[in-house]
């Protein structure tokens, strides 16, 4: 469910309808993922489609209505305009790099390359990143990420309202190995498959060239 949380924290969002009636919603065009979602929470919702225009990809979207997990929500620091006032919950420590990984499949990359490319000494590295309208939510992740033995990551502003929490080398991959080789409920957790492959991808490049 700390997962759910946390991509519910980058991509989902609350709304009430005219008659009262209060859903929390899921948006996004990975289909697999948002199945896997609905199945974690245990639901039979049915997930709905939007075509969009052309060169546009589909969006899928599970919306559901429930005034108890709202309120549940809310009170987690989840708001209907929680873009900019939004707070990070209090996960337990076990759980909260399932958090991370949710939020990050959400509102993060990764990135892998060539930097300095214009120096004759040239390096091989890769880079994650956490993005959010709210520079205190991200403040909030990078104070608890230290307490999980993170020393790097740095906030910046990228345009009007929107900030990047962004990692260097050796944090992307304690990032890594955080998210993903975390705890022993790690063989039931949920990813984005196309971002996982980024890490992994690095590190077989990586050991080629050691």
């Amino acid at each position: 469910m700390a997962y759910v949380l946390g991509f519910f924290a980058a991509d989902g969002y609350i709304t009430v309808n005219k008659r009262g009636g209060q859903f929390w919603c899921i948006q996004i065009t990975d289909k697999k993922l948002l199945k896997q979602i609905r199945n974690a929470i245990q639901s039979e919702h049915k997930i709905s489609t939007r075509i969009m225009r052309e060169n546009e990809s589909t969006l899928y979207r599970l919306q559901i209505g429930s005034i108890e997990m709202c309120e549940d929500l809310r009170r987690l620091g989840f708001s209907e305009r929680k873009t900019k006032s939004m707070a990070v919950p209090n996960v337990p420590k076990k759980y909260f790099s399932d958090f991370i990984r949710g939020y990050f499949d959400g509102d993060g990359n990764v990135w892998s390359g060539i930097t300095h490319k214009k120096r004759k000494i040239r390096h091989f590295a890769i880079q994650a990143a956490l993005t959010s309208c709210s520079k205190v939510f991200l403040e909030s992740i990078l104070e608890r990420l230290a307490t999980h033995d993170f020393g790097g990551g740095s906030i910046y502003i990228i345009k009007e309202n929107c900030y990047r929490l962004q990692f260097g080398t050796c944090d992307t991959l304690k990032l890594y190995d955080f998210m993903y080789n975390h705890g022993s409920h790690i063989e039931d957790s949920i990813f984005l498959e196309r971002k996982k492959v980024v890490f992994e991808k690095y590190d077989k490049l990586n050991n080629m060239r050691s």
